[in-house]
């Protein structure tokens, strides 16, 4: 076997192989699986699962609907294998250079060619290639998987390492091993072993596309743009090219930059591996931009391997030119802890980010561009790709090249300890080598982490108490081995100086800086809010230098309980409901904050909506409590943005894409310009948070109404927001303010506007919702119009009607804004999005919720 390191980045961009007989082929058709040696080989699909296949052939019923997931147990408990028969064209056969490359298998497995084994796998977030020259033989060819079950070959490791590690997060009792854990011994998707959001699905498969390629020659297996020093001036750049050759020969080599040449090199190649650095420099280069700050600019690059004035091979790639640091700086409180793009500190408003599906290859690209676009949409510039899942397909990371997404990208490992002996540590090395190779040219790669929650979890949960002292120092041993040396020296290594964090939460990235709540240095996840049951206004007492997690539970929209429940089913309390809820706490600790700040419903389907608006409301509480920190505070990453399988979760955006109200809270609280007003104490302060790197005069108008609409009072200003930071510009005393008024009946509207042109609008109320004195009847009215070939729905209200969902029973209804405040005298244009309902819109047949008055 044949281990090619960068093969992958190969296909994480457009690229041409020439020269004589260049093949490539992918083996995605007419696979058939079985049990191992049991039963009759049934239709399969490769990329896929076993799960997915036995479900497509009715071996399996769909483990999400209603309480059918414990009926999928058993399948990670057995061997499977899959066959296919394959005939290599003529041009292939004749190629000097035949080579078969899994990009993923899913996760133990012998790969056999005609009854000859190949090798062996067991890493699914490896690239495995084959040198299959001699082995290919004309007509057929038969091509065997035989994929060892999860739990018996964790089993098996869990023996030879000698020790039961702690994996909190791993399910092993709806998986029927009782306590025994043994997902940290695999170099598999821990998320598969079940998640307080997950359901405990431990696939197999052949999980990402076969590849059979022939070349003669030489072929390029790499091209990276090394950028040592880039500003707006020039981009001092390396091109850092890497190909095999089959004969040692000279070679003239040619650099292009957006088609033209910019450089030509004589070397001489040897047979095998070739390496060479060829150094240049972009004049006034078009600088790479994160959302919000400018444009993503991509350069295409491209060298040509010429012998005899003959190009035998070529590669292309496609980057963006950016300097970016992550900047840990002492200062008066601390130390800093920020990322700065071409100079500019970057405030990082975001996510975090799970696997899309349980069932990782029904992944599309059109699922993939969704969740990106809905990050960027919502203003976010930053997703963090967590430690639990796996290292996202290529497609993935141009899409957020494109969209000016940073990247915070995570080694896999999470909320476990994991072994460190010699052969573990092999194996991931050879995990992160490819997949640092196959990253590292893309321009949103802002941090490689260590790992989710493993450091804050070996101090502070409790896992010591079960082990006795020298017990303790082999695991923490074995920890610092894999997470402060082995991972930061291939980081060093393998890219041109980015930055790494060992473990998220840290204070520090020393071997025992253990999270500080909150940090004055290092990053934090604040779940006070949750898990501690601390009031929303306690966000604004939790503040750290970048929050990269925290978060709320809802439960998804009724038309996606619907695709998994019957209507017998719809209760909080049903069987069916619970076993789509995966956290211990998630239903009461719903009700308890609903109970403070809501009337709690009886009804079901107002009981759903309701959780989505406490969620929106408690994410719009930590945008603004962090972004009003600035620059103390420059990054508050929610978690989390999507889901695995539909479920009640922390995401703000359901299994199906469905946006929550939580996500449009996120979209309004990750403006560039923001106005925040906070009650501190019997004060209301008005602060102004401007992104942008330069300051911004605006003017401010603070007015009084009343519930029908009336203005009694109105305040107005000039304001002048520093670049970068967050600007308190006024502050009122509460009981001036209300003049005798009654709380409960009143509240202000605050716009910043500038040149005219409003930035942003926000409501303040001076109680919590459940303290209102609502109309019990707001009389909202909704009218369909069509202008120029798109669709709105107009709506109003008689008076004050808050977080207003519309919604069209039995139907997708995307708008471009849903749950929010009407106030009365207002007219309001809401588009319809795809995926479009029925045309002609029946808006007779929309229906409207609204927060009802106590």
């Amino acid at each position: 076997m044949k281990r090619n390191l960068f093969f992958i980045l190969l296909c994480a961009f457009p690229f041409f192989l020439t020269g004589r007989d260049a093949y490539r082929r992918e083996l995605n058709d007419g696979w058939t699986f079985r049990q191992n040696r049991v039963g009759k080989w049934l239709q399969a699909v490769v990329p896929g699962t076993v799960h997915t296949d036995l479900m497509a052939n009715g071996r399996l019923p769909d483990p999400f609907y209603r309480t059918n997931e414990p009926l999928a147990q058993w399948v990670d408990k057995v061997n499977w294998e899959y066959s296919l028969d394959f005939f290599p064209e003529a041009a292939l056969l004749a190629s000097s250079n035949q080579e078969l490359t899994f990009l993923g298998v899913d996760t133990h497995a012998d790969i056999f060619l005609n009854g000859e084994r190949l090798g062996t796998t067991d890493n699914m977030f490896r690239t495995w290639t084959f040198d299959v020259k001699g082995r290919l033989v004309e007509g057929r060819n038969t091509l065997i998987v035989r994929l060892y079950s999860p739990i018996t070959r964790g089993l098996e490791e869990m023996e030879r390492y000698g020790l039961a590690l702690p994996a909190s997060n791993d399910y092993s009792h709806p998986g029927g091993m009782g306590d025994v854990r043994v997902s940290v011994y695999s170099r598999k998707a821990p998320y598969h072993f079940g998640w307080d959001w997950g359901p405990r699905l431990a696939t197999s498969g052949i999980w990402r596309p076969v590849l059979l390629e022939g070349w003669s020659e030489a072929r390029v297996d790499d091209l990276f743009i090394r950028q040592p020093e880039v500003t707006a001036e020039r981009a001092r750049l390396e091109a850092e090219l890497s190909w095999r050759a089959d004969d040692a020969a000279r070679v003239d080599i040619e650099l292009l930059h957006e088609g033209k040449v910019v450089l030509r090199r004589d070397v001489v190649a040897g047979s095998g591996i070739n390496r060479v650095i060829l150094p240049f420099v972009v004049e006034r280069p078009r600088l790479w931009w994160s959302n919000g700050l400018g444009e993503p600019f991509m350069h295409a690059f491209e060298v040509r391997v010429k012998r005899g004035g003959r190009v035998i091979a070529e590669r292309e790639v496609t980057t963006g030119l950016r300097s970016l640091r992550l900047v840990r700086r002492p200062d008066a409180r601390g130390e800093s802890f920020y990322f700065e793009l071409n100079g500019v500190p970057v405030f990082a408003k975001g996510a975090n980010l799970i696997p899309s599906d349980a069932f990782l290859p029904r992944v599309t690209r059109e699922r993939q561009e969704r969740v990106v676009n809905d990050a960027a949409a919502a203003n976010m510039n930053m997703l963090r790709v967590w430690g639990g899942g796996v290292y996202q397909d290529d497609y993935f990371y141009e899409l957020c090249d494109r969209r000016g997404i940073l990247v915070w990208q995570d080694f896999m490992f999470a909320c476990a300890m994991y072994p460190g002996d010699d052969a573990f540590l092999e194996n991931v090395r050879g995990e992160v080598v490819d997949n640092i190779t196959r990253l590292r040219g893309h321009p949103c790669i802002a941090l490689w982490c260590g790992n989710n929650e493993v450091d804050v979890a070996w101090a502070r949960w409790g896992w010591q108490g079960g082990y006795d002292a020298p017990t303790r120092a082999r695991i923490f041993d074995d920890y610092v081995k894999l997470t402060h040396e082995l991972l930061p020296d291939l980081v060093a290594r393998y890219t041109d100086g980015d930055d790494y964090w060992p473990s998220s939460p840290m204070s520090g990235a020393g071997v025992n800086a253990h999270e500080t709540r909150p940090a004055t240095s290092g990053d934090n996840h604040y779940w006070g809010v949750w898990f501690e049951s601390h009031k929303f206004h306690q966000f604004d007492e939790n503040i750290g230098r970048f929050i990269s997690e925290y978060g709320f539970q809802s439960f998804p929209e009724l038309l996606t309980v619907q695709a998994y429940a019957l209507p017998e089913d719809l209760d909080i309390n049903s069987e069916v409901i619970s076993a789509h809820q995966r956290s211990a706490i998630g239903n009461s600790q719903i009700r308890a904050y609903m109970e403070y700040y809501y009337d709690v419903p009886d009804d079901f389907e107002q009981f759903l909506y309701l959780s989505q608006v406490l969620q929106a409301k408690a994410t719009r509480a930590a945008f603004h409590a962090h972004r009003r920190a600035m620059p103390y505070c420059m990054g508050s990453l929610l978690w989390q943005l999507n889901d695995c399988w539909p479920v009640a979760s922390w995401s703000t955006i359901d299994y199906y894409h469905r946006w929550k109200a939580a996500h449009y809270a996120a979209r309004d609280a990750c403006k560039p310009v923001i106005a925040s007003p906070r009650m501190a104490g019997e004060k209301l302060e008005l602060w102004v948070v401007n992104d942008i790197p330069r300051p911004l005069p605006a003017t401010y108008r603070v007015e009084l109404k009343n519930f029908a609409g009336r203005t009694l009072r109105s305040w107005n200003g000039n304001c002048r927001a520093k670049p970068n930071a967050a600007t308190r510009v006024m502050t009122w005393d509460r009981a001036a303010m209300l003049e005798g008024g009654d709380p409960r009946e009143l509240f202000a509207v605050i716009t910043l506007s500038r040149d005219g042109a409003t930035l942003d609008e926000q409501r303040l109320f001076f109680v919590e919702p459940k303290e209102l004195h609502l109309p019990v009847n707001p009389r909202v009215t909704v009218q369909a119009v069509e202008r120029e070939g798109r669709r709105y729905l107009a709506v109003s209200a008689d008076a004050l009607a808050l977080d207003v969902l519309l919604y069209l029973p039995g139907h997708e209804l995307r708008l471009s804004n849903n749950y929010i405040d009407l106030l009365p005298g207002r007219a309001y244009e809401l588009e319809v999005m795809q995926p479009a309902p029925p045309d002609p819109l029946p808006a007779g047949e929309v229906r409207v919720r609204f927060v009802n008055p106590s």
